[in-house]
C-alpha cells in the first residue's frame, strides 16, 4: 500500500518532465519593408524562458526555402530565438534562372539590400525573447553576401557569419562601420568567388580592424551547404558533407565565443 503514494509520486514527475521536453515552435511572420510584405519564420525553443542569445537567417537566391527553415530550427534545438529573414517578398520565391535576376536586383543595390535586411533584423530585436546584447546573423549563398552586407551597415550585432557567400563590396570603406566580429566560411574551389574578391575582403577587414576569419574548405566549391546542389563539383556548386559539418562546428565555436563567455 505504501509504494502506490511513491509510483504516484514518480509518475507525476516524469509527466512534468515531459512537459518541460524541448518544443520547437514555428510561426509565420508578416512584416514591412519600405512598404512591401514580407513574410519570414520565426523559431524557438517554446521551453526556453527569458531573454536568449537570437540569430538572424538570410536564405539564398531563390528566398526562404526549406534549407533555412533546416537550419533555424537546428539554432533553436541550441538555445537560440532565431528569425529567417524574407528578402524578396511574399509569396517570391524564384528559382533558376529567375532567382539569378532577382539575386541580381539587390547584388546591384545593396542600400536597397540592407534594408530589407535591417527590417528582418527589426522584427528579430522586437521579439521578447531576444536578448539585444547578443544578436548575431548568418546568411548562405546570396545570403552569405548579405549577413557582411548587415555588418558593413553598421547595425548593431556581435557578429555575422557567411557560408559560401560573396565577399565583393562596391565601397570597401564600409568595413569602417562594422561593429562586431565577422567569419567567412568558404568553398576553397568556388569558381564564383574570385581570388580578387577574397583578397579586397581581406584588405577591407585589416584596413577597418575588425575582427574577423576567413576558413577555406578545400575542394569545396559553391553552395557546400545545400544538399539540393547535387555533388557534382564541374558545375561549379555542389554539396559537400564534410565541409557542411565543419562549418557548421565552426560556427557554433564561434557563437559559443560570442554569446556564452558574457556571463
Amino acid at each position: 500500500m505504501k509504494t502506490q503514494p511513491v509510483l504516484l509520486f514518480i509518475t507525476c514527475l516524469l509527466c512534468s518532465a515531459g512537459l518541460l521536453q524541448a518544443e520547437i515552435k514555428e510561426t509565420v511572420v508578416e512584416y514591412q519593408s519600405g512598404g512591401v510584405t514580407c513574410e519570414g519564420l520565426h523559431v524557438v525553443d517554446s521551453a526556453k524562458t527569458g531573454k536568449l542569445p537570437s540569430v538572424l537567417i538570410i536564405h539564398q537566391w531563390t528566398g526562404l526555402s526549406d534549407n533555412e527553415k533546416m537550419r533555424a530550427r537546428m539554432l533553436a534545438e541550441l538555445g537560440y530565438n532565431v528569425f529567417a529573414a524574407d528578402i524578396y517578398g511574399k509569396g517570391i520565391r524564384p528559382q533558376p534562372p529567375e532567382s539569378g535576376k532577382e539575386a541580381g536586383k539587390y547584388k546591384t543595390d545593396r542600400k536597397l539590400y540592407r534594408v530589407r535586411i535591417l527590417s528582418a533584423l527589426e522584427v528579430l530585436n522586437k521579439d521578447a525573447r531576444t536578448d539585444p546584447a547578443k544578436v548575431a546573423a548568418i546568411g548562405y549563398c546570396f545570403g552569405g553576401m548579405g549577413a557582411i552586407e548587415l555588418a558593413r551597415s553598421g547595425a548593431v550585432v556581435k557578429g555575422v557569419v557567411s557560408f559560401h557567400g560573396g565577399l565583393d563590396s562596391p565601397s570597401p570603406s564600409d568595413g569602417n562601420n562594422i561593429k562586431g566580429k565577422v567569419l567567412a566560411l568558404h568553398g576553397a574551389d568556388d569558381p564564383f568567388v574570385p581570388l580578387k574578391d577574397i583578397t579586397a575582403f581581406e584588405q577591407e577587414m585589416k584596413d577597418a580592424k575588425v575582427d574577423y576569419k576567413l576558413v577555406n574548405y578545400p575542394g569545396a566549391v559553391h553552395a557546400f551547404t545545400q544538399k539540393a546542389a547535387g555533388s557534382d563539383n564541374s558545375k561549379g556548386a555542389a554539396y559537400n558533407e564534410a565541409a557542411d559539418k565543419a562549418s557548421w562546428e565552426e560556427m557554433k565555436a564561434f557563437f559559443d565565443r560570442l554569446f556564452k563567455t558574457q556571463g
